[in-house]
């Protein structure tokens, strides 16, 4: 048990500097981008939105280059090593002068979160044992959305009132603190010394692999499309004081917290219907949020729904990666989070691509709801791939 906890720690980073950014966009437009924030707030956010999907590039840059690299080697260590990335690279957030050193430095936090997350939920696994992978996976998720619960709104309220900087400090220090209980509970768990890069990457011949990247990468960015903008939702839509951006982070992340354990649950029991009904879901969730916003107990109740919706799914994707991708899965369970991180920014892209268009800070919600639409067809049609080659081989 310490051993998933001390996993759980470094995933409470990790989703504390992902979110985090998303509460704090206005701080850190009026910080880094002045003159464009006196001229136009609207742009100026859109254009902090960049840090999102830097970020988010970065994990889909470094989850399959990072998780096929280190397959070979003991996976405490290589845990132990991205532990130690992330502390460096999010202290580099916290120094970073201009917006183009923090850009940079939000790429280079990216790197390792795939890699953490996927080495992580193959230790998860072992450990649990057969028949409850899904729940393996989705304890060491516990952290990333307890992170929403309590991580990421006091980060919001922290950067606020401090300065946004002083969020990335608390971070740096989380993972510094997640290096050291790695190195002392994480077991020894050996390699295998035959998974070179170029057997790890044979995982892009498989045809489902694709589809469920893309289920993940196009689904799951609606949720992002509307998480990434919710400060200006909360201030801009609802008409909130800025103060009410913290409590609805809250509120985001308990229904993340919670979807992300019942998703755990589902998966292992019917993961096909999860997929189908949380994508459905997801996308009726988004649209009804869109239309009710301007009232903020309204949108408190749907943001707590699109967490939990959204959250349920990110287990059930990872453990139908890791079920089609055959025995390549040090860089399947990586290779989600590069797809969940596409989908990251994918949505902060496209949601702020129609506020720049002014089409309101409504319009991410309706971008988010035919995402989900998009990522359902795919989901559709990898099952019925599925079934029409189980019929043949019958």
């Amino acid at each position: 048990m310490w051993a998933l906890l001390s996993l759980a720690v470094g995933s409470f980073g990790i989703g504390m500097t992902e979110f985090v950014v998303m509460g704090l966009l206005p701080n850190i437009a009026v910080d880094l981008l002045p003159s464009l924030w006196a001229t136009r707030s609207e742009d100026a956010i859109a254009q902090a939105g960049w840090l999102i999907s830097l970020y988010a590039l970065g994990v889909v840059v470094g989850a399959p280059t990072i998780a096929g690299a280190v397959a070979k080697y003991p996976r405490q260590r290589v845990m132990i090593g991205l532990a130690l990335a992330l502390t460096v690279f999010n202290a580099l957030t916290f120094l970073a002068p201009t917006f183009e050193w923090v850009a940079a430095s939000r790429f280079l936090a990216g790197l390792p979160h795939g890699a953490y997350f996927g080495i992580g939920a193959l230790v998860a696994a072992d450990v649990l044992g057969p028949g409850m992978r899904a729940k393996g996976v989705a304890f060491v998720l516990t952290g990333l959305t307890v992170a929403n619960v309590v991580g990421v709104p006091l980060g919001t309220y922290l950067g606020q009132q401090v300065g946004w900087r002083a969020a990335f400090m608390v971070v740096a220090a989380i993972f510094a603190a997640a290096t050291i209980l790695i190195a002392s509970f994480v077991p020894e768990r050996p390699g295998d010394p035959s998974r070179t890069m170029r057997a790890e990457l044979k995982v892009f011949r498989i045809g489902q692999v694709w589809l469920a990247l893309g289920v993940g990468a196009i689904g799951f960015g609606g949720f992002f499309a509307v998480y990434s903008y919710i400060a200006p939702l909360v201030t801009e839509v609802a008409g909130s004081p800025e103060w009410v951006v913290p409590i609805v982070l809250v509120v985001m992340g308990l229904g993340m917290t919670v979807g992300n354990l019942v998703g755990g649950h589902l998966a292992d029991v019917d993961l096909k219907r999860t997929l189908v009904g949380g994508l459905i879901g997801l996308a009726v969730v988004l649209a009804l949020l869109a239309v009710t916003a301007e009232w903020i107990w309204a949108l408190g109740f749907f943001v707590f729904a699109t967490g939990f919706v959204a959250s349920a799914l990110s287990p059930t994707i990872q453990t139908r990666l890791m079920d089609v991708a055959q025995d390549n899965q040090s860089i399947a369970a990586a290779l989600n989070h590069s797809a969940l991180n596409i989908g990251n920014s994918l949505g902060a892209f496209l949601g702020g691509v129609v506020i720049a268009a002014g089409w309101g800070f409504l319009a991410p919600a309706w971008v988010g709801v035919a995402l989900a639409g998009a990522g359902l067809v795919l989901a559709l049609a990898s099952i019925a791939a599925e079934r029409r080659r189980s019929l043949v081989m019958v």
